[in-house]
């Protein structure tokens, strides 16, 4: 498994247009469409572990034109033994460490993955507020695919003043965004 640590390279989500009030979703929708064109065209589909994002990650890639052929469905694993009890998470880990922990990204989107029968596991966990969780800060997002090629784990800083709203965005595009890294573009060389 690999792990990225980094600051959010683009602009808060309440920078962007918003789609029914929820900031950040014209750019989640747009990049929704563009992971279920790439994986129509290698015969992959996808599935979601959701735990911060409480179904929006979900929402966001059902809504997208060409989710039917590609989106396989989601656990909305909010409660701690939910995500031992469905998607696999080592109970042990969640004891030891607490439900927002990298590697809990990581178990989640393996589970998911392995229940969906999908090619990618994707999955979303973190702190939207209003009070730190598990020892971890509001704000911290730990957000892991999982596929053919293994499990990678992003964790991206939205930073202690954003609203869980815009806490909750984040996660669903750099979730969208960690899928997207993985996948070639129609037409590349190698698909």
């Amino acid at each position: 498994m690999r792990t990225h640590h980094g600051n959010v390279d683009r602009p808060p989500p309440e920078a962007d247009e918003s789609v029914a009030g929820r900031p950040g979703l014209d750019r989640a929708g747009l990049l929704a469409r563009q992971l279920h064109e790439a994986l129509a065209s290698a015969g992959h589909s996808v599935a979601v572990a959701e735990s911060l994002t409480a179904g929006r990650l979900g929402s966001v890639l059902a809504d997208a034109p060409g989710a039917t052929g590609t989106f396989r469905g989601g656990v909305t694993a909010y409660a701690t033994e939910v995500k031992a009890s469905v998607l696999g998470v080592d109970p042990r880990l969640l004891a030891d460490e607490g439900a927002v922990h990298e590697e809990v990204a990581a178990q989640m989107a393996q589970g998911v993955r392995r229940l969906m029968a999908a090619s990618y596991g994707l999955a979303t966990t973190g702190v939207a507020g209003p009070a730190d969780q598990d020892g971890r800060p509001v704000g911290t997002l730990f957000v892991a695919v999982c596929g053919p090629e293994g499990t990678v784990v992003d964790a991206p800083h939205t930073g202690s003043g954003s609203s869980r709203e815009a806490i909750r965005s984040a996660a669903v595009l750099a979730a969208l965004e960690l899928l997207h890294g993985h996948l070639r573009p129609p037409g590349a060389a190698g698909t």
